[in-house]
């Protein structure tokens, strides 16, 4: 199985902030930016595997800042490190400024997701050859992260995050 970019993996989504998405305050609701995320993630994933995927787990997601009402939100989804059958899949989120056109980073969000086939059995993906500098050092930290989320579900020992270990030694 050969080796892909997290290029050929790059999904983006740009859309308007409407009202009936918004809080009490005119500001997208967590939830929708949630899963607008998901939905580009599982597209990039998809794209990475040429498979039927499903979301594992939302790693990390941070709300940094408040989406208001009306803005124009640019969702962008690469897969950023392929394991046995997972993947995964790095997302930031842009706002633009409705004035100047000049784009903010607003939120981003880790996800992973499992490539499965037509029963739902988990199938190899392939892996990941990362380009650029920001692609190297996000494949480099998915590791970590995995064993991280390993290690707090139980399902590894700490001596086994060999990762995390070289962190502190």
């Amino acid at each position: 199985m050969q080796a892909k970019t997290p290029e050929q993996s790059k999904t983006t989504m740009t859309d308007l902030v409407l009202p009936s998405e918004t809080n009490p305050l005119n500001n997208l609701f967590g939830g929708e930016l949630l899963a607008r995320m998901d939905r580009a993630a599982s597209i990039a994933a998809r794209r990475h595997s040429r498979r039927i995927v499903v979301t594992a787990s939302v790693n990390h997601v941070a709300f940094n800042r408040a989406v208001p009402l009306g803005s124009v939100v640019t969702v962008e989804a690469k897969v950023s490190r392929g394991f046995n059958t997972s993947m995964e899949v790095f997302i930031d989120v842009w706002m633009e400024d409705r004035e100047s056109g000049a784009r903010t980073k607003a939120n981003e969000a880790i996800y992973t997701f499992v490539a499965v086939d037509e029963t739902g059995r988990p199938v190899k993906v392939p892996q990941v050859k990362p380009e650029t500098e920001l692609e190297i050092e996000r494949f480099e930290a998915a590791l970590r992260r995995k064993q991280l989320s390993l290690l707090l579900a139980g399902k590894i020992k700490p001596n086994e995050a060999t990762e995390l270990k070289a962190l502190f030694d």
